[in-house]
């Protein structure tokens, strides 16, 4: 830069004085020690969180250092190429979209993982922690929101929802034992998916006992597949195809963090995912109740959500809206053509569902979520129409697979 130093270290100066700070911890050695990091086991880190939000940032942003600072070059990376836009324009929504309404809890766990950046000698404040942890709405849902309130909004190239994953859930006479079987798998970039390998297991100060998979430097496990201490599990799949966001809602980062640490209820888990709804990052959210046995699938679009439930069935997501009203006002899906993914999937799903009847346990579902039948042409081909999201496999398109998960109720 061509900026004199004096005046360069004032600007900087100046500008730091602008963001809300962390407070670092008086004694960081006894905040760390109720959190721990487990070597990896099969490519998976555990990571233990303990104590008050700031407490749990801090260890967070510590035990994590060098894989959030590599995960936030990746995702800026993938952020520019999939928007043509710089890090500075999310850096910037995060300030003034984003953060006003991100309530006092997450504020304090979020400033506490840049102080435990700090902590490690990584430079990244709240605005690139802030991004870093809404890239999955700011992406498809803000981008094509900011960009047709632009002058130049028709020669604007769309950004589009991309499908990511497959999931279900059963309970009652389709199980082999009565109770909740929920499996899913994440269909991802290769470059960020390689680094979602991190299992959470996070204690709050307040709410429920979390373990989820997740990012590193992402306070909710964006991926979607987690269970609390309440008895509650929950998984998701992207509605495809969708458009539609609220600058004044509640970032739905925030409202997944918040719901799997307090939620003990279906009711419970809607209301917290339904108020302040942004439309950000649309999924069909599949949750069970394990002290309960009943299952539910609620379906958030930003105009239409449907909550079904279920003690004694099913409920199957892949990147397909449910409700006709939700696909005809809100996305541009077509729930005809069966040779599109979510539609084969789709259909796929009800094959497996009726052969598996009452035979459904965790290694069932296991086998779901590898199955390779492609139901637009009946024959077992891995692509992206199979359960399996095998998409470098086909001609069609390229992205990575993240194995599957299964969990039982116990």
């Amino acid at each position: 830069m061509s900026f004199r130093f004096v005046i360069a270290t004032l600007a900087a100066c100046l500008s730091s004085l602008a963001l809300p700070l962390a407070a670092a911890p008086e004694n960081p050695d006894a905040v760390l020690r109720k959190a721990f990091r487990k070597p990896p086991v099969q490519g998976w880190i555990q990571i233990h969180l303990e104590g008050t939000p700031a407490e749990i940032g801090y260890q967070h942003g510590n035990l994590l250092a060098k894989e959030i600072a590599e995960l936030q070059k990746v995702i800026a990376l993938e952020l520019e190429h999939d928007t043509k836009k710089d890090w500075e324009f999310f850096r910037k929504a995060a300030e003034e979209v984003l953060w006003p309404k991100v309530e006092p809890e997450y504020r304090d766990e979020l400033n506490g993982i840049v102080d435990g950046l700090l902590s490690r000698s990584v430079r990244l404040d709240i605005w690139d922690v802030v991004a870093l942890n809404a890239f999955l709405e700011l992406g498809p849902y803000y981008v094509p929101y900011w960009d047709k309130k632009q002058p130049d909004a028709e020669h604007q190239k769309p950004v589009s929802v991309p499908e990511r994953c497959s999931a279900f859930i059963a309970t009652g006479d389709y199980t082999k034992d009565g109770k909740i079987v929920m499996g899913h798998n994440a269909w991802t970039g290769y470059l960020d998916g390689q680094r979602w390998n991190i299992v959470f297991d996070i204690v709050p100060e307040r709410g429920n006992r979390i373990f989820m998979d997740g990012l590193p430097g992402v306070i909710h496990s964006a991926d979607d597949f987690g269970v609390n201490s309440a008895g509650m599990m929950i998984t998701e799949t992207t509605i495809s195809q969708f458009s539609g966001f609220d600058p004044d809602g509640i970032p739905e980062f925030i409202r997944a963090r918040k719901a799997m640490q307090y939620a003990s209820s279906i009711d419970e888990f809607a209301r917290i995912m339904i108020e302040g709804n942004n439309g950000g990052y649309a999924n069909n959210w599949l949750v069970g109740d394990n002290k309960t046995g009943e299952i539910a699938s609620l379906e958030l679009g930003l105009k239409n959500v449907t909550l079904r439930r279920s003690a004694d069935g099913y409920f199957v997501g892949s990147n397909f809206p449910v409700n006709e009203k939700l696909a005809e006002e809100e996305t541009t899906f077509n729930r005809k053509d069966r040779s599109v993914s979510a539609n084969a999937r789709r259909i796929r799903w009800e094959q497996l569902m009726a052969e598996w009847k009452g035979r459904v346990d965790v290694k069932a579902g296991q086998r779901f979520l590898g199955d390779a039948v492609d139901s637009f042409t009946g024959k077992i081909y891995p692509n992206e129409r199979t359960l399996c999201g095998r998409i470098d496999l086909s001609p069609r398109g390229i992205v990575s697979w993240v194995p599957a998960f299964g969990l039982a109720g116990a």
